[in-house]
């Protein structure tokens, strides 16, 4: 699936205070399903009547809006993989004087074609429903995987700096495209597969907290890293982990080595992302900048270690 790196943005104002408005932009403003967006809050420089709290949501997950200059918030977002039409972000600004704005944006999704099939001769077994025991199991490894992006919306921001590829090596099949296994066509990949050799080093792609390292039946070994304001990131079919839960990592860490654990056909590493319960496109996390999160830890609400 090819990334939108589109930056114009879009705002719709539904709320105002007088003649100047709190202007709310997001960007690309046609992102593909999976995508992660920026959101921009704009203040006018000469109001007054200070803003005293950002509130919003989008595609039901919270947005954490923290401020990076005068007048202007950042906050991130998710684009759901099956969403369809237009997705929109809904912002309550509250004022000094008690006064409440309003506002929502929205963006257009762009009709996709189908995914680009990437076919692959392997044993039947992989194309085979599972047993009832063997979906409940994945199921209730699903369901832990979401819980924990829930849960990374409580978490404080943990990272300040841009995110890395876990390693460097050429990536062997991107997000969105589909699985066809045996001539069949089975899934939709919902990571990015980055080449590697067995015991070759996966590094940490941001600071976090290691929130799971478990052995599940589709990703095999697992480790995963909350990174705070709803953000994780997972790396599945390690041959080793060498973290624990409840860890703090640093950024490019060796968290794990290469392997082939869990239904996969040989080694390499499987490299996925969350915002809250949203799959997104990790390689999207890699694209924000640096200072996207910059403001002073004593301004943040939630404060930037």
């Amino acid at each position: 699936m090819k990334i939108c790196r589109t930056t114009v943005a879009i705002f719709l104002v539904t709320g105002t205070l007088g003649a100047q408005t709190t202007r709310l932009s997001i960007a690309p403003v046609r992102p593909e399903p999976g995508a992660i967006v920026r959101l921009t809050l704009a203040a006018p420089a000469t109001r007054a009547d200070a803003i005293v709290s950002v509130h919003g949501s989008m595609a039901g997950e919270p947005l954490h809006f923290l401020p990076s200059a005068p007048g202007t918030w950042h906050a991130i977002g998710a684009v759901p993989v099956d969403a369809t039409g237009s997705l929109s972000a809904a912002v309550e600004v509250r004022h000094a004087s008690g006064n409440v704005e309003s506002i929502r944006a929205r963006v257009t999704l762009p009709k996709l074609p189908p995914p680009i099939a990437q076919p692959l001769a392997v044993d039947s077994s992989f194309s085979r429903p599972l047993d009832s025991a063997t979906a409940a199991r994945v199921d209730r490894e699903n369901a832990r995987a979401r819980e924990i992006g829930k849960r990374a919306h409580d978490s404080p921001l943990m990272w300040t700096t841009s995110f890395l590829r876990p390693r460097t090596s050429a990536i062997t099949s991107e997000f969105g495209s589909g699985r066809v296994f045996n001539g069949k066509v089975t899934s939709r990949h919902l990571g990015v597969d980055f080449r590697g050799a067995l015991g070759e080093p996966v590094r940490a792609a941001n600071r976090g907290i290691v929130a799971l390292v478990d052995n599940f039946f589709l990703a095999g070994n697992v480790v995963y890293i909350d990174h705070g304001g709803g953000l994780v990131t997972a790396y599945f079919h390690l041959s080793k982990t060498l973290v624990s839960a409840g860890d703090t990592v640093t950024r490019g860490q060796i968290i794990g080595l290469v392997g082939a654990t869990g239904r996969v056909t040989g080694p390499h590493l499987h490299w996925a992302a969350r915002y809250g319960a949203i799959t997104v496109n990790p390689l999207d996390l890699v694209s924000l900048t640096r200072n996207w999160y910059g403001a002073p830890p004593a301004r943040n609400k939630m404060r930037i270690k």
